[in-house]
């Protein structure tokens, strides 16, 4: 299969959603990860941010203006017990240019709406690759400023590259140390320390469950001299009306000279308090290399010549890390970037887009019997606990996903042994225990569907509570949960067929029970499409919601034709937007069309009309299976994709796709700045369309 650029990426219509400007289509067209800095104002680089990753689930990430906005910005945030335990070691630096006994400093910090030093205006371009860059012109000193984060370690490279120097100068760097849980914000009653172990300073807080921070230049000499820097001030944070303000320490500079062009380095690296001594002797060129073979990892398919492509290969690696399970390292995907870890519902949702559609099958296969061998009654895991790593199964979809992605992972990789021997067990047990019954109430009614849950619950991707109130209380027979048991039913079913009669025939039975039911209750023929939620009393919940897009989007589905069309042309008119679909229809009374607020509104809003781009991978899915496939339906589907395509580079993260976005215009990016199943239906909407 070849995946080459569509030519109807760029079809003429008066859509203002379908409308691509020249700087639109240069940046679809592979001008992915670099951004003008000096043509755009501060509030706009401001919101537009980056972030690097490795497989341990430590990130950098920041602004490409230099300047955190969020607690969750840092140079170096790393994983103590990984992915887990995660710790802001190094939030940013300082770095000044003496000339002529002019300083200059090249950094950007937020003060109470205050931006001091104004270091941003120097820089005329971002740039991503396996790194990130500044580019700086002072003048007579132009340099590049990049940050790379080493692919399996806890540590950083930050490198000055002075490619222009006129005259000589003094260069220092004033490091700003954080040491604190990820999560929170660091104070200026915590008492920090530094000293040397043998060549590189380390720091430390008392709260030693941070860990130590190392810091190394064979570039420049360190002097100390100590420092509390108060009230940073991040603007997300107070945008979520959360605390916003935190204190930093420096334990001193690092200085050097430059005569002429050079490249200078500074090193970071978190380790354990107490752990062996780590000596930071990285060797650059190395790093480079190692950074250079895992991309090529990610995108090297002689039969890919499609560069947008080959970016969203690259995005989708960025959520794949490790997690240790019984003694061993397995691959597990981040739900999101800053804040979550490995959500099972998120993970099966992800991994057809993020490992399938890339040929990743050994991880994907890693990634499946990771959760597989953590599964309990009958039921994977929803997450792990962010610090003890403990389990929860508060999910009902969750496994319904698990046997979803297994299902698919068969079909795309074709690999039966470790279907059979790994996967189908934990397939049978789940099928087997949601039938006679497990946690939550959960059970296959009379009828043949699943049911579970009640009021004080929230089982469902549709989760928010907050206070004791659920905001969107869907229990009992819920229609994406069916549509999922139906489809299950049906592929075991056609798994067994020519291999075992009597299965084939167990299992058809089931899924014709369930889908003549599915037809029977969930159909609306009043309204025109499905209902979303049927409660244990038999109240009917008609919400205009995203959730039936699913029983068009899978290959078996118990709807007629005329049905399906029904349901996809009710979704594209009341709930699809250019970066996803609503949650709710704006027509409803209950509906919210921003997220914002405190947390108490943001809860209220996130399923209520907030839009949700990875929804886009089933309607499309769904809207080309209800036109064939046919190449104008592909042209159309295109269109609908386009717009989450140009904000991978025009606005949220660089180089990849937020959690949600307001229902109303103008539809911020919110939530998390880089969502894996946001990024991974993309993908695998892309390559459906383009294959």
């Amino acid at each position: 299969m070849r995946y080459r650029f569509r030519d109807h990426l760029y079809g003429d219509n008066g859509d203002t959603e379908k409308n691509v400007t020249a700087t639109s289509k240069k940046n679809i067209s592979g001008e992915l990860g670099k951004v003008d800095v000096s043509e755009l104002g501060i509030d706009d680089i401001l919101a537009k941010e980056w972030i690097l990753t490795n497989s341990r689930g430590g990130f950098a990430s920041g602004t490409v203006a230099g300047c955190n906005t969020r607690r969750y910005h840092g140079l170096l945030t790393g994983a103590l017990t990984p992915p887990a335990n995660r710790v802001t070691a190094l939030s940013n630096c300082l770095e000044s240019i003496n000339l002529d006994n002019e300083t200059v400093e090249l950094a950007s910090f937020e003060f109470d709406n205050d931006i001091a030093p104004q270091g941003y205006k120097y820089i005329n371009q971002f740039r991503r690759d396996i790194g990130v860059h500044f580019d700086y012109d002072l003048g007579g000193v132009k340099l590049t400023k990049s940050i790379y984060l080493l692919p399996d370690t806890d540590a950083i490279a930050i490198v000055y590259d002075f490619e222009r120097v006129c005259k000589e100068f003094d260069f220092s760097v004033r490091p700003f140390a954080a040491m604190r849980d990820f999560h929170a914000l660091q104070k200026s009653t915590v008492q920090m320390d530094a000293e040397w172990q043998n060549d590189a300073l380390a720091i430390t807080s008392r709260q030693r469950e941070c860990g130590q921070l190392l810091l190394k230049s064979e570039d420049m000499r360190f002097e100390w001299d100590e420092q509390w820097w108060h009230n940073f001030m991040y603007r997300k944070e107070y945008q979520r009306q959360q605390d916003h303000f935190e204190d930093l320490w420096s334990p001193g500079t690092f200085k050097t000279t430059i005569y002429s062009p050079c490249k200078v380095v500074l090193w970071a690296s978190l380790t354990q308090y107490g752990a062996e001594e780590m000596a930071l002797d990285f060797d650059l060129e190395t790093i480079l290399d190692s950074l250079m073979l895992r991309e090529r990892e990610l995108t090297d398919n002689t039969f890919i010549d499609d560069p947008l492509l080959l970016n969203l290969y690259s995005a989708a690696g960025q959520f794949v890390v490790e997690r240790n399970i019984g003694g061993e390292d397995t691959a597990t995907i981040l739900a999101g970037y800053p804040w979550f870890l490995d959500w099972g519902r998120d993970t099966f949702i992800s991994l057809p887009g993020l490992l399938l559609s890339t040929g990743r099958f050994e991880t994907a296969a890693s990634v499946l019997a990771t959760f597989a061998a953590a599964a309990d009654k009958g039921m994977i895991p929803n997450r792990f606990d962010d610090y003890s790593g403990v389990a929860h199964y508060n999910s009902i979809d969750a496994s319904m996903w698990f046997v979803h992605a297994a299902f698919e992972y068969l079909r795309l990789s074709g690999d039966m042994q470790t279907f059979t021997v790994i996967l189908l067990p934990a397939i049978r047990w789940i099928i087997g225990t949601y039938e006679t019954g497990t946690r939550f109430g959960i059970r296959a009614d009379d009828d043949g569907l699943i049911t579970g849950g009640d009021e004080d619950t929230q089982l469902t991707w549709m989760d928010a509570k907050c206070g004791g109130v659920a905001f969107t209380p869907r229990y009992g027979k819920t229609v994406e949960i069916n549509a999922l048991w139906y489809s299950n039913l049906c592929r075991l079913a056609d798994f067994y067929k020519g291999k075992d009669e009597h299965e084939e025939k167990n299992y058809r039975t089931k899924a014709d029970k369930a889908g003549q039911s599915f037809a029977e209750l969930f159909w609306n023929e009043e309204k025109g499409y499905l209902n979303d939620c049927i409660l244990p009393d038999g109240t009917i919940d008609a919400s205009l919601r995203p959730n039936q897009i699913y029983a068009i989007a899978l290959a078996d589905s118990p709807l007629s034709q005329g049905q399906k069309r029904c349901v996809v042309g009710t979704v594209e008119r009341a709930l699809r937007t250019p970066y996803g679909l609503r949650t709710l229809s704006p027509d409803d009374s209950r509906y919210i069309g921003r997220y914002e607020g405190d947390q108490m509104s943001r809860d209220r809003a996130y399923h209520q009309g907030t839009v949700w781009p990875h929804l886009i991978g089933p309607f499309i899915e769904a809207y080309l299976r209800t036109n064939d496939f046919s190449k104008e339906s592909k042209r159309k589907a295109m269109r609908y994709l386009r717009p989450l395509l140009l904000h991978i580079n025009e606005s949220g993260c660089i180089g990849s796709i937020s959690e949600i976005f307001d229902g109303d215009q103008p539809q911020e990016p919110k939530g998390c700045f880089a969502q894996a199943w946001a990024l991974a239906e993309v993908l695998r909407a892309y390559t459906l369309i383009n294959s």
